[in-house]
């Protein structure tokens, strides 16, 4: 839904940046030397989490120098929103997960749902490993019910609502250079 452009501008003259750009590409390298490292004789798929993490997938694929194949998965608890509801799921892999190594590419962990349900799909799918890396993590509560810790981690940020470099508020500002906490 399109959101008046008072409402984006009073967003955006408020937002407090939290890592610029060069800090996001050196926490990216870390994930991708980390990954080279554990995945060089593995031939992953790489599975990216739409929407938010195709920036970060984007960047994190052009450094890895390991075989891979990559397709992608999309759930979605926020749908537009900055409350998470109910999963809806809208698009699974093309690929069969049957005995393959999995690489599930998100861009934050926060209360670890959607994760841990696309972990879920992943095994009755027949995967025969299952990892995750995520840009950022949020230090904030997990639900009992969500992932705790991913296996590859890019950087930290607060407890605040963030958005920029693929996290959206409300469908906008994932294009932003930055990441950035606002005040919803």
């Amino acid at each position: 839904m399109r959101k008046p452009q008072a409402e984006l501008d009073h967003i955006q003259a408020t937002m407090t940046l939290l890592h610029d750009k060069k800090h996001i590409e050196k926490a990216i390298s870390k994930v991708a030397q980390e990954l080279n490292a554990h995945f060089k004789d593995e031939h992953p798929l790489l599975l990216c989490v739409m929407n938010g993490a195709v920036i970060f997938m984007g960047q994190l694929v052009t450094q890895l120098t390991f075989p891979l194949q990559i397709d992608y998965i999309h759930a979605s608890r926020y749908r537009g929103t900055t409350q998470g509801q109910d999963l809806q799921w809208i698009a699974k892999p093309k690929e069969s997960l049957k005995d393959r190594v999995v690489v599930l590419i998100e861009d934050i962990l926060d209360s670890g749902l959607t994760l841990a349900a696309i972990v879920d799909y992943c095994k009755k799918e027949g995967a025969k490993k299952i990892y995750t890396a995520v840009m950022v993590d949020k230090d904030c509560p997990r639900d009992p019910k969500g992932i705790k810790k991913a296996d590859f981690t890019g950087m930290h940020v607060v407890n605040k609502y963030v958005t920029g470099y693929g996290f959206d508020y409300g469908g906008y500002f994932r294009n932003l250079p930055g990441i950035y906490s606002i005040k919803t």
